[in-house]
Protein backbone atom coordinates (compact mmCIF):
# COMPACT_ATOMS: atom_id res chain seq x y z
CA UNK A 1 0.00 0.00 0.00
CA UNK A 2 2.81 2.39 0.87
CA UNK A 3 4.58 1.54 -2.38
CA UNK A 4 1.41 2.24 -4.38
CA UNK A 5 0.96 5.58 -2.61
CA UNK A 6 4.60 6.45 -3.32
CA UNK A 7 4.25 5.77 -7.05
CA UNK A 8 0.99 7.73 -7.14
CA UNK A 9 2.75 10.76 -5.66
CA UNK A 10 5.61 10.43 -8.14
CA UNK A 11 3.13 10.20 -11.01
CA UNK A 12 1.27 13.30 -9.76
CA UNK A 13 4.49 15.29 -9.44
CA UNK A 14 5.42 14.30 -12.99
CA UNK A 15 2.06 15.44 -14.36
CA UNK A 16 2.30 18.78 -12.51
CA UNK A 17 5.84 19.28 -13.80
CA UNK A 18 4.73 18.66 -17.38
CA UNK A 19 1.82 21.09 -17.02
CA UNK A 20 4.01 23.83 -15.60
CA UNK A 21 6.61 23.18 -18.28
CA UNK A 22 4.01 23.55 -21.02
CA UNK A 23 2.72 26.73 -19.43
CA UNK A 24 6.20 28.28 -19.30
CA UNK A 25 7.17 27.46 -22.89
CA UNK A 26 4.10 27.72 -25.14
CA UNK A 27 4.47 26.41 -28.67
CA UNK A 28 5.37 29.05 -31.24
CA UNK A 29 2.74 28.76 -33.99
CA UNK A 30 4.18 31.62 -36.05
CA UNK A 31 4.58 30.41 -39.67
CA UNK A 32 8.29 31.24 -39.87
CA UNK A 33 10.28 30.54 -43.02
CA UNK A 34 13.96 29.60 -42.56
CA UNK A 35 16.55 31.76 -44.33
CA UNK A 36 19.35 29.28 -43.57
CA UNK A 37 19.08 25.50 -44.01
CA UNK A 38 21.70 24.76 -41.35
CA UNK A 39 24.00 22.96 -43.76
CA UNK A 40 24.85 25.13 -46.78
CA UNK A 41 24.95 28.77 -47.91
CA UNK A 42 22.27 28.11 -50.52
CA UNK A 43 20.13 31.24 -50.95
CA UNK A 44 23.02 33.55 -50.11
CA UNK A 45 25.85 35.23 -52.03
CA UNK A 46 28.74 37.47 -50.99
CA UNK A 47 29.18 41.18 -51.77
CA UNK A 48 31.83 43.70 -50.79
CA UNK A 49 34.96 42.28 -49.19
CA UNK A 50 36.62 38.89 -49.00
CA UNK A 51 35.92 37.79 -45.42
CA UNK A 52 35.38 34.04 -45.22
CA UNK A 53 31.88 32.60 -44.69
CA UNK A 54 31.48 28.92 -43.82
CA UNK A 55 28.94 26.60 -42.17
CA UNK A 56 29.67 24.76 -38.92
CA UNK A 57 27.38 23.15 -36.34
CA UNK A 58 24.23 24.43 -38.10
CA UNK A 59 25.56 27.99 -37.91
CA UNK A 60 27.01 30.50 -40.39
CA UNK A 61 30.55 31.52 -39.45
CA UNK A 62 31.99 34.83 -40.65
CA UNK A 63 35.77 35.13 -40.25
CA UNK A 64 37.81 38.33 -40.54
CA UNK A 65 40.71 38.76 -42.95
CA UNK A 66 43.12 41.65 -43.46
CA UNK A 67 43.17 44.11 -46.34
CA UNK A 68 39.51 43.96 -47.30
CA UNK A 69 36.52 46.31 -46.97
CA UNK A 70 33.33 45.30 -45.20
CA UNK A 71 31.96 41.95 -46.37
CA UNK A 72 28.29 41.06 -46.68
CA UNK A 73 26.73 37.62 -46.98
CA UNK A 74 23.61 38.66 -48.86
CA UNK A 75 20.23 36.99 -49.32
CA UNK A 76 19.40 36.14 -52.91
CA UNK A 77 15.85 37.39 -52.33
CA UNK A 78 14.71 40.97 -51.76
CA UNK A 79 12.38 41.77 -48.89
CA UNK A 80 10.06 44.71 -48.24
CA UNK A 81 7.90 44.24 -45.15
CA UNK A 82 8.96 41.43 -42.81
CA UNK A 83 9.67 40.24 -39.29
CA UNK A 84 13.13 38.69 -38.86
CA UNK A 85 14.57 36.77 -35.92
CA UNK A 86 18.03 35.30 -35.46
CA UNK A 87 20.69 34.44 -32.90
CA UNK A 88 24.34 35.50 -33.03
CA UNK A 89 27.55 35.27 -31.05
CA UNK A 90 30.33 37.79 -31.66
CA UNK A 91 33.97 38.08 -30.66
CA UNK A 92 34.33 40.87 -28.11
CA UNK A 93 36.81 42.71 -30.35
CA UNK A 94 34.56 42.81 -33.43
CA UNK A 95 31.93 45.14 -34.83
CA UNK A 96 29.24 43.78 -37.11
CA UNK A 97 25.62 44.19 -38.11
CA UNK A 98 22.55 42.84 -39.86
CA UNK A 99 21.74 44.72 -43.06
CA UNK A 100 18.04 45.02 -43.92
CA UNK A 101 16.37 46.69 -46.91
CA UNK A 102 19.83 47.13 -48.39
CA UNK A 103 20.92 47.39 -52.00
CA UNK A 104 23.92 47.28 -54.31
CA UNK A 105 23.53 49.47 -57.39
CA UNK A 106 26.35 49.82 -59.96
CA UNK A 107 25.99 53.61 -60.13
CA UNK A 108 26.07 54.01 -56.34
CA UNK A 109 29.69 54.03 -55.16
CA UNK A 110 30.65 51.29 -57.62
CA UNK A 111 28.08 48.87 -56.24
CA UNK A 112 28.80 49.42 -52.56
CA UNK A 113 26.23 47.85 -50.22
CA UNK A 114 24.12 50.54 -48.59
CA UNK A 115 21.02 50.64 -46.42
CA UNK A 116 19.74 50.08 -42.91
CA UNK A 117 21.97 48.14 -40.52
CA UNK A 118 20.95 46.76 -37.14
CA UNK A 119 24.19 47.20 -35.22
CA UNK A 120 26.14 44.48 -33.41
CA UNK A 121 28.41 46.30 -30.97
CA UNK A 122 30.19 44.41 -28.16
CA UNK A 123 32.27 47.48 -27.22
CA UNK A 124 31.76 49.61 -24.10
CA UNK A 125 29.58 51.91 -26.17
CA UNK A 126 26.98 49.11 -26.25
CA UNK A 127 24.89 50.26 -29.20
CA UNK A 128 23.82 46.75 -30.22
CA UNK A 129 20.38 46.78 -31.92
CA UNK A 130 20.77 50.47 -32.80
CA UNK A 131 20.08 51.44 -36.42
CA UNK A 132 22.85 52.73 -38.68
CA UNK A 133 22.48 53.74 -42.34
CA UNK A 134 25.43 51.97 -43.98
CA UNK A 135 27.27 54.04 -46.63
CA UNK A 136 24.57 56.74 -46.60
CA UNK A 137 23.42 58.88 -43.67
CA UNK A 138 25.21 57.27 -40.73
CA UNK A 139 23.53 56.83 -37.34
CA UNK A 140 19.74 57.12 -37.22
CA UNK A 141 18.88 55.51 -33.86
CA UNK A 142 21.63 55.33 -31.24
CA UNK A 143 21.33 53.62 -27.86
CA UNK A 144 22.76 55.97 -25.22
CA UNK A 145 19.22 56.88 -24.13
CA UNK A 146 18.16 53.25 -23.76
CA UNK A 147 20.24 51.78 -20.90
CA UNK A 148 18.00 48.72 -20.55
CA UNK A 149 18.77 47.65 -24.09
CA UNK A 150 22.46 48.43 -23.62
CA UNK A 151 22.57 46.12 -20.58
CA UNK A 152 20.71 43.35 -22.43
CA UNK A 153 23.70 42.41 -24.62
CA UNK A 154 25.47 39.21 -23.51
CA UNK A 155 29.24 39.32 -23.95
CA UNK A 156 30.78 36.14 -25.41
CA UNK A 157 27.37 34.45 -25.47
CA UNK A 158 24.41 34.02 -27.79
CA UNK A 159 22.20 37.06 -28.34
CA UNK A 160 18.76 37.11 -29.93
CA UNK A 161 17.47 39.83 -32.30
CA UNK A 162 13.95 40.50 -33.43
CA UNK A 163 13.61 43.03 -36.27
CA UNK A 164 10.31 44.33 -37.60
CA UNK A 165 10.24 46.30 -40.86
CA UNK A 166 6.64 47.20 -41.70
CA UNK A 167 5.92 50.18 -43.93
CA UNK A 168 8.07 53.10 -42.82
CA UNK A 169 8.50 51.69 -39.30
CA UNK A 170 11.56 49.77 -38.08
CA UNK A 171 11.62 48.19 -34.60
CA UNK A 172 14.33 46.09 -32.95
CA UNK A 173 14.63 43.98 -29.80
CA UNK A 174 17.75 42.52 -28.21
CA UNK A 175 17.14 39.48 -26.00
CA UNK A 176 13.45 40.50 -25.81
CA UNK A 177 14.29 44.03 -24.63
CA UNK A 178 12.90 46.84 -26.87
CA UNK A 179 15.83 48.67 -28.47
CA UNK A 180 15.27 50.90 -31.54
CA UNK A 181 12.11 52.49 -32.91
CA UNK A 182 12.60 54.38 -36.16
CA UNK A 183 10.14 55.91 -38.62
CA UNK A 184 11.94 56.52 -41.91
CA UNK A 185 10.86 56.00 -45.52
CA UNK A 186 14.21 56.18 -47.31
CA UNK A 187 14.12 52.60 -48.60
CA UNK A 188 11.12 50.29 -48.90
CA UNK A 189 12.81 47.03 -49.89
CA UNK A 190 16.15 45.31 -50.32
CA UNK A 191 18.17 42.29 -49.34
CA UNK A 192 19.29 41.04 -45.92
CA UNK A 193 23.03 40.77 -45.18
CA UNK A 194 25.25 39.33 -42.48
CA UNK A 195 28.21 41.70 -42.12
CA UNK A 196 31.83 40.95 -41.31
CA UNK A 197 33.47 44.29 -40.67
CA UNK A 198 36.81 45.13 -42.23
CA UNK A 199 39.67 45.14 -39.70
CA UNK A 200 42.82 47.24 -39.37
CA UNK A 201 46.22 45.68 -39.87
CA UNK A 202 46.92 45.80 -36.13
CA UNK A 203 43.83 43.71 -35.32
CA UNK A 204 43.95 39.92 -35.07
CA UNK A 205 42.90 38.10 -38.21
CA UNK A 206 40.60 35.11 -37.95
CA UNK A 207 38.12 36.36 -35.34
CA UNK A 208 34.59 35.07 -35.79
CA UNK A 209 30.97 36.08 -35.69
CA UNK A 210 28.40 33.28 -35.71
CA UNK A 211 24.72 33.35 -36.75
CA UNK A 212 22.04 30.69 -36.41
CA UNK A 213 18.26 30.17 -36.28
CA UNK A 214 17.70 32.77 -39.04
CA UNK A 215 13.99 32.92 -39.85
CA UNK A 216 11.61 35.37 -41.49
CA UNK A 217 7.91 36.13 -41.70
CA UNK A 218 6.45 38.06 -44.64
CA UNK A 219 2.67 37.47 -44.53
CA UNK A 220 -0.05 38.77 -42.18
CA UNK A 221 2.50 40.83 -40.31
CA UNK A 222 -0.06 42.88 -38.40
CA UNK A 223 -1.14 39.68 -36.65
CA UNK A 224 2.38 39.08 -35.33
CA UNK A 225 3.78 42.58 -34.85
CA UNK A 226 4.57 43.42 -31.24
CA UNK A 227 3.67 46.61 -29.41
CA UNK A 228 6.58 48.89 -28.61
CA UNK A 229 6.83 50.96 -25.40
CA UNK A 230 9.37 53.52 -26.66
CA UNK A 231 8.80 56.81 -28.48
CA UNK A 232 9.84 56.67 -32.15
CA UNK A 233 12.63 58.63 -33.78
CA UNK A 234 11.10 60.31 -36.83
CA UNK A 235 13.53 61.41 -39.56
CA UNK A 236 11.08 63.27 -41.82
CA UNK A 237 12.11 66.93 -41.98
CA UNK A 238 14.61 66.36 -39.19
CA UNK A 239 18.39 66.36 -39.09
CA UNK A 240 20.05 63.02 -38.50
CA UNK A 241 22.67 62.59 -35.79
CA UNK A 242 25.55 62.83 -38.23
CA UNK A 243 24.03 65.78 -40.08
CA UNK A 244 23.89 67.77 -36.85
CA UNK A 245 27.53 66.98 -36.15
CA UNK A 246 28.57 68.09 -39.64
CA UNK A 247 26.80 71.44 -39.52
CA UNK A 248 23.72 70.79 -41.65
CA UNK A 249 20.55 72.75 -40.98
CA UNK A 250 16.95 72.51 -42.09
CA UNK A 251 15.97 74.90 -44.87
CA UNK A 252 12.31 74.00 -44.33
CA UNK A 253 10.93 72.97 -40.93
CA UNK A 254 8.17 70.75 -42.35
CA UNK A 255 5.36 72.82 -40.83
CA UNK A 256 5.54 76.54 -41.58
CA UNK A 257 6.70 78.98 -44.25
CA UNK A 258 9.48 80.31 -42.02
CA UNK A 259 12.63 81.08 -43.97
CA UNK A 260 10.87 81.35 -47.33
CA UNK A 261 9.13 84.06 -49.36
CA UNK A 262 7.80 84.52 -52.86
CA UNK A 263 10.61 85.22 -55.32
CA UNK A 264 8.85 88.43 -56.32
CA UNK A 265 7.09 89.04 -53.02
CA UNK A 266 7.98 90.18 -49.53
CA UNK A 267 5.97 87.32 -47.98
CA UNK A 268 5.16 83.71 -48.80
CA UNK A 269 2.54 83.35 -51.58
CA UNK A 270 -1.05 83.27 -50.33
CA UNK A 271 -1.99 80.55 -52.81
CA UNK A 272 -0.41 78.07 -55.20
CA UNK A 273 1.58 76.23 -52.50
CA UNK A 274 0.41 73.74 -49.89
CA UNK A 275 1.87 72.39 -46.66
CA UNK A 276 0.30 69.12 -45.54
CA UNK A 277 1.59 66.17 -43.51
CA UNK A 278 5.19 67.39 -43.63
CA UNK A 279 5.17 67.84 -47.41
CA UNK A 280 5.57 71.11 -49.30
CA UNK A 281 3.83 71.04 -52.69
CA UNK A 282 3.53 73.46 -55.57
CA UNK A 283 0.02 72.95 -56.91
CA UNK A 284 -1.03 72.31 -60.48
CA UNK A 285 -2.23 75.39 -62.36
CA UNK A 286 -1.98 74.51 -66.04
CA UNK A 287 1.74 74.06 -66.62
CA UNK A 288 2.75 77.70 -67.13
CA UNK A 289 5.92 79.09 -65.60
CA UNK A 290 5.48 81.09 -62.40
CA UNK A 291 1.93 82.27 -63.10
CA UNK A 292 0.08 80.94 -60.02
CA UNK A 293 1.69 81.09 -56.59
CA UNK A 294 5.06 81.79 -58.20
CA UNK A 295 8.52 80.59 -57.25
CA UNK A 296 9.60 80.60 -53.61
CA UNK A 297 13.10 81.47 -52.38
CA UNK A 298 15.01 81.34 -49.13
CA UNK A 299 15.20 84.51 -47.09
CA UNK A 300 18.88 83.71 -46.56
CA UNK A 301 21.62 83.73 -49.20
CA UNK A 302 24.30 81.08 -49.64
CA UNK A 303 27.75 81.00 -51.18
CA UNK A 304 29.49 77.60 -51.11
CA UNK A 305 27.11 74.94 -49.88
CA UNK A 306 25.82 71.38 -49.88
CA UNK A 307 22.08 71.06 -50.50
CA UNK A 308 19.79 68.04 -50.39
CA UNK A 309 16.10 67.96 -51.31
CA UNK A 310 13.67 65.06 -51.64
CA UNK A 311 11.24 65.60 -54.53
CA UNK A 312 8.31 63.71 -56.00
CA UNK A 313 6.91 64.19 -59.49
CA UNK A 314 3.43 63.66 -60.84
CA UNK A 315 2.94 62.47 -64.44
CA UNK A 316 4.15 65.04 -66.97
CA UNK A 317 5.32 67.48 -64.30
CA UNK A 318 8.04 70.14 -64.51
CA UNK A 319 9.82 72.07 -61.75
CA UNK A 320 13.34 72.87 -60.61
CA UNK A 321 15.72 73.68 -57.79
CA UNK A 322 17.66 76.86 -58.51
CA UNK A 323 20.77 78.14 -56.75
CA UNK A 324 22.82 81.34 -56.89
CA UNK A 325 19.52 83.09 -57.59
CA UNK A 326 19.39 86.86 -57.80
CA UNK A 327 15.76 87.91 -57.43
CA UNK A 328 16.61 91.43 -58.53
CA UNK A 329 17.08 90.05 -62.05
CA UNK A 330 13.98 89.50 -64.17
CA UNK A 331 11.29 91.11 -62.05
CA UNK A 332 8.84 90.76 -64.91
CA UNK A 333 7.02 87.67 -66.17
CA UNK A 334 8.55 84.24 -65.81
CA UNK A 335 10.80 82.59 -63.28
CA UNK A 336 13.60 84.17 -61.29
CA UNK A 337 17.08 83.66 -62.71
CA UNK A 338 19.63 81.20 -61.38
CA UNK A 339 21.41 77.93 -62.08
CA UNK A 340 18.85 75.14 -62.14
CA UNK A 341 18.80 71.48 -61.14
CA UNK A 342 16.02 70.36 -63.46
CA UNK A 343 13.07 68.37 -62.11
CA UNK A 344 11.06 66.78 -64.91
CA UNK A 345 9.09 63.76 -66.07
CA UNK A 346 11.44 62.93 -68.93
CA UNK A 347 9.03 60.45 -70.49
CA UNK A 348 5.99 62.71 -70.75
CA UNK A 349 7.11 66.35 -70.68
CA UNK A 350 8.17 67.83 -74.05
CA UNK A 351 11.01 69.82 -72.45
CA UNK A 352 13.03 66.60 -72.25
CA UNK A 353 13.59 66.85 -76.00
CA UNK A 354 14.29 70.59 -76.03
CA UNK A 355 17.17 72.81 -74.94
CA UNK A 356 20.12 74.57 -76.51
CA UNK A 357 22.35 71.63 -75.59
CA UNK A 358 21.16 68.07 -76.22
CA UNK A 359 19.39 66.55 -73.23
CA UNK A 360 20.05 69.59 -71.04
CA UNK A 361 16.45 69.86 -69.90
CA UNK A 362 16.11 66.32 -68.57
CA UNK A 363 15.80 65.53 -64.87
CA UNK A 364 18.89 66.39 -62.73
CA UNK A 365 20.56 68.22 -65.64
CA UNK A 366 21.96 71.74 -65.34
CA UNK A 367 19.02 73.28 -67.11
CA UNK A 368 19.73 74.30 -70.74
CA UNK A 369 23.48 73.90 -70.21
CA UNK A 370 24.68 70.35 -69.34
CA UNK A 371 22.91 67.02 -69.70
CA UNK A 372 22.91 64.65 -66.72
CA UNK A 373 24.32 61.16 -67.14
CA UNK A 374 21.79 59.17 -69.17
CA UNK A 375 22.31 56.20 -66.78
CA UNK A 376 21.07 58.21 -63.81
CA UNK A 377 19.11 56.19 -61.19
CA UNK A 378 15.70 57.89 -61.30
CA UNK A 379 12.84 56.41 -59.29
CA UNK A 380 9.41 55.98 -60.93
CA UNK A 381 6.94 58.85 -61.09
CA UNK A 382 5.05 59.04 -57.80
CA UNK A 383 8.04 57.90 -55.73
CA UNK A 384 10.50 60.10 -53.85
CA UNK A 385 13.90 60.99 -55.31
CA UNK A 386 16.79 62.78 -53.62
CA UNK A 387 18.58 65.68 -55.29
CA UNK A 388 21.99 66.68 -53.95
CA UNK A 389 24.01 69.70 -55.07
CA UNK A 390 27.45 70.70 -53.85
CA UNK A 391 29.19 73.92 -54.85
CA UNK A 392 32.67 74.57 -53.49
CA UNK A 393 35.30 76.93 -54.90
CA UNK A 394 33.24 77.14 -58.11
CA UNK A 395 33.29 73.35 -58.59
CA UNK A 396 29.66 72.18 -58.79
CA UNK A 397 28.20 68.67 -58.81
CA UNK A 398 24.66 67.38 -59.30
CA UNK A 399 23.75 64.03 -57.71
CA UNK A 400 20.57 61.98 -57.97
CA UNK A 401 19.73 59.24 -55.48
CA UNK A 402 23.33 58.94 -54.31
CA UNK A 403 24.89 58.95 -57.80
CA UNK A 404 26.88 61.83 -59.32
CA UNK A 405 25.27 62.71 -62.64
CA UNK A 406 27.27 65.79 -63.72
CA UNK A 407 29.95 68.27 -62.65
CA UNK A 408 31.28 71.55 -63.96
CA UNK A 409 33.45 74.53 -63.10
CA UNK A 410 31.39 77.66 -62.55
CA UNK A 411 32.94 80.77 -64.17
CA UNK A 412 35.34 78.70 -66.30
CA UNK A 413 35.81 79.35 -70.03
CA UNK A 414 33.91 76.15 -70.84
CA UNK A 415 31.07 77.23 -68.59
CA UNK A 416 30.90 80.69 -70.16
CA UNK A 417 30.81 79.17 -73.63
CA UNK A 418 27.84 77.00 -72.65
CA UNK A 419 26.03 80.05 -71.27
CA UNK A 420 26.71 82.01 -74.47
CA UNK A 421 24.97 79.24 -76.44
CA UNK A 422 21.94 79.04 -74.13
CA UNK A 423 18.76 80.95 -73.27
CA UNK A 424 20.80 82.65 -70.51
CA UNK A 425 23.13 84.48 -72.92
CA UNK A 426 21.16 87.72 -72.45
CA UNK A 427 21.90 87.83 -68.70
CA UNK A 428 25.37 89.29 -68.00
CA UNK A 429 27.55 87.12 -65.72
CA UNK A 430 24.78 84.55 -65.39
CA UNK A 431 25.30 82.18 -62.45
CA UNK A 432 28.52 83.87 -61.33
CA UNK A 433 27.45 85.49 -58.06
CA UNK A 434 30.41 85.73 -55.68
CA UNK A 435 28.72 86.36 -52.35
CA UNK A 436 25.98 83.83 -52.95
CA UNK A 437 22.30 83.90 -53.73
CA UNK A 438 18.96 82.43 -52.76
CA UNK A 439 17.84 78.83 -53.14
CA UNK A 440 14.63 78.59 -55.18
CA UNK A 441 11.87 76.01 -55.62
CA UNK A 442 10.08 76.55 -58.90
CA UNK A 443 6.41 76.93 -59.71
CA UNK A 444 6.00 75.62 -63.26
CA UNK A 445 2.26 75.04 -62.99
CA UNK A 446 2.54 71.29 -62.20
CA UNK A 447 2.04 69.36 -58.97
CA UNK A 448 5.48 68.60 -57.49
CA UNK A 449 6.23 67.87 -53.83
CA UNK A 450 9.26 68.46 -51.61
CA UNK A 451 10.47 67.41 -48.17
CA UNK A 452 13.72 67.02 -46.21
CA UNK A 453 15.13 70.30 -47.54
CA UNK A 454 18.54 70.67 -45.89
CA UNK A 455 21.68 72.72 -46.43
CA UNK A 456 25.23 72.81 -45.10
CA UNK A 457 26.98 76.14 -45.69
CA UNK A 458 30.65 75.66 -46.54
CA UNK A 459 32.87 78.37 -45.05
Amino acid sequence: MKKTLFYSKVFLVAIVSVLFSCKETPTDTTPWQPLFDGETLNGWHQLGGTAVYTVRDQSIIGTTVHNTPNSFLTSDKMYGDFILELDYKVDSTMNSGIQIRSNSIPTYRDGRVHGYQVEIDPSKRAWSAGIYDESRRGWLNTMENNPEAQKAFKQNDWNHYRIEAIGDTLKTWINDVPASYLIDDKTASGFICLQVHGIHADKKEGTEIVWKNIKILTDNLDDYSKKFPLEPIITKNQLTIDEKKKGWKLLWDGKTTNGWRGAKLEEFPESGWQIEDGILSVLASGGAESTAGGDIVTTEQFGDFELTVDFKLTPGANSGIKYYVDTNINKGAGSSIGLEYQILDDALHPDAKLGNHDGSRTVSSLYDLIQADVNKPIHPIGEWNTAYIISKNNHVEHWLNGTKVLEYERKSDDYKKLVSESKYAKWPNFGELDKGGEILLQDHGDLVSFKNVKIRPIN
